[in-house]
């Protein structure tokens, strides 16, 4: 089981980024999908997550109307669109599989895979 992250980088506020998460070794068409992040400092955190065939999301308050979360079960895709960004939203970013998709928190200890994350930084 493997996911990679990529797309991460620095940008300055207001500018926008859209990450990218391969899964192999597994069908990640049978899970939830999901992203977090940790910034410097701070505990890691629940940013998006998404059912097995897209017909459900969740958002962090922080990020609901500037990130968008998706996925391409045929390529094993999951994918983090993130607009507006603020330099609240450095931190690194990370992919992880689920068996089931939560309503409300989304427990960090749930996920059953993660992947190595990606660093987004936002500073002018």
């Amino acid at each position: 089981v493997q996911l990679v992250e990529s797309g991460g980088g620095l940008v300055q506020p207001g500018t926008s980024l859209k990450l990218s998460c391969v899964a192999s070794g597994f069908t990640m068409a049978t899970y939830s999908m999901n992203w977090f992040r940790q910034a410097p400092g701070k505990e890691r955190e629940f940013v998006a997550e998404i059912s097995r065939e897209s017909i459900n999301t969740q958002y962090a308050d922080s990020v609901k109307g500037r990130f968008t979360i998706s996925r391409d079960n045929a390529e094993n895709t999951l994918y983090l669109q993130l607009n507006s960004l603020k330099p609240e939203d450095t931190a690194i970013y990370y992919c992880a599989a689920a068996r089931f998709f939560y309503r409300g928190t989304v427990p960090a200890n749930a996920m059953t895979a993660w992947g190595q994350g990606t660093q987004v930084t936002v500073s002018s």
